[in-house]
């Protein structure tokens, strides 16, 4: 048996062994009802395993549970606590070398807990929010609403952490594709990757009424800048930059703003009605879809959302990028090239869609 296998095999009862631990040893550190969050987040953590993006999603969740708790000071008594429950849940296989393993991977991840933590800023480490809307308006696409219990303090062109009980552990950045809204609700544009991740969870299980666990909202470079802008989307990618058109709708300012859609066919153009209700509504907004891979799209709408978007630069525009890695590899060479200025392209940092 290895670290890995040992996590796996600890059950539900183990949150609230590890609290228990955690009580005897250092009362009143951690508050019972956070618990479960706290340990399958940190086990994680030890565990590892996950692509850079979900580490960092993970280091901004417990970076800013260890500065709101104010659990630095008590790093080594958590970590002890963490493998004991471990070593208890997985006995009789429970063996000196993973205890010897165990040590050395908690001292690594009480390591990079205490770099998230010099970059944590203060508030909550999480929000509890339910859904109250599942949409599949495309194939392996879900667009989900959910009600934070306390609103949620995001600006548009931000990304939050994002974990359901169904993957606990599990945090991947997603980015609500709205504007803050005065019910405080929320909506998020996911596209389901292979089975056992949390976006194939939240696309194909998840139902109305769940919960779920939302960490604090990150920047990810694509906050609103001021003049013109050009924005050009790729599958999913369009949930920030549809939201940046939302705050300008908020507070129109006389700028136009030019919104590249690109996707392969007509039917994975899945927020349609949402745009084109946004286009009717406002005469500075332009949408514009690029079909890749559709014969039967129109000859001025066929091609790929980057050529299409060049083909409506205008000097002076800010431009956003956001979707796929491929997409934004190709993106910066190549706008360089064309001499516009780099100050001017705003790509997402380790956000890819």
């Amino acid at each position: 048996m290895n670290l890995a296998a040992a996590w796996a095999s600890v059950d539900d009862r183990a949150a609230g062994d590890f609290w228990c631990t955690l009580e005897d040893r250092r009362p009143g550190l951690l508050p019972h009802r956070d618990a479960p969050l706290f340990f399958t987040a940190l086990g994680r953590l030890v565990v590892g395993g996950d692509d850079a993006a979900s580490r960092a999603a993970l280091l901004m969740v417990l970076g800013r549970a260890y500065r709101h708790f104010d659990l630095l000071p008590h790093a080594t008594t958590i970590g002890d606590a963490l493998l004991a429950t471990v070593a208890r849940h997985a006995h009789p296989l429970w063996t000196r070398s993973l205890t010897i393993a165990g040590e050395r991977a908690v001292c690594r991840a009480t390591h990079a807990v205490r770099r998230a933590v010099a970059r944590a800023g203060d508030g909550p480490a999480w929000w509890h929010v339910q859904v109250i809307g599942h949409e599949r308006p495309s194939p392996g696409i879900a667009i989900l609403t959910v009600r934070p219990w306390r609103r949620l303090p995001f600006q548009p062109g931000q990304a939050v952490p994002v974990c359901t009980p169904r993957l606990p552990g599990h945090w991947r950045w997603l980015s609500p594709a709205n504007a803050p809204r005065p019910d405080g609700t929320v909506e998020l544009h996911v596209r389901a990757v292979p089975a056992g991740t949390v976006s194939h969870r939240l696309v194909h299980e998840v139902r109305p009424g769940e919960l779920l666990w939302l960490g604090p909202p990150g920047n990810t470079g694509l906050s609103l800048h001021i003049g013109d802008l050009l924005l050009v989307a790729g599958g999913t990618g369009l949930a920030p930059l549809r939201a940046l058109v939302e705050q300008v709708a908020a507070a129109p300012d006389g700028r136009r703003v030019t919104l590249v859609v690109g996707v392969r066919t007509f039917t994975d153009l899945y927020d349609s009605i949402t745009l084109d209700k946004l286009q009717y509504a406002h005469d500075w907004l332009t949408v514009v879809p690029a079909f890749s891979d559709d014969l039967c799209a129109e000859p001025a709408e066929q091609g790929d959302a980057l050529t299409m978007a060049l083909d409506h630069h205008q000097r002076g525009q800010e431009i956003y990028l956001c979707g796929p890695p491929a997409m934004l590899a190709d993106a910066r060479p190549r706008l360089l090239a064309l001499g516009i200025p780099a100050a001017r392209l705003h790509l997402p940092i380790g956000f890819s869609r």
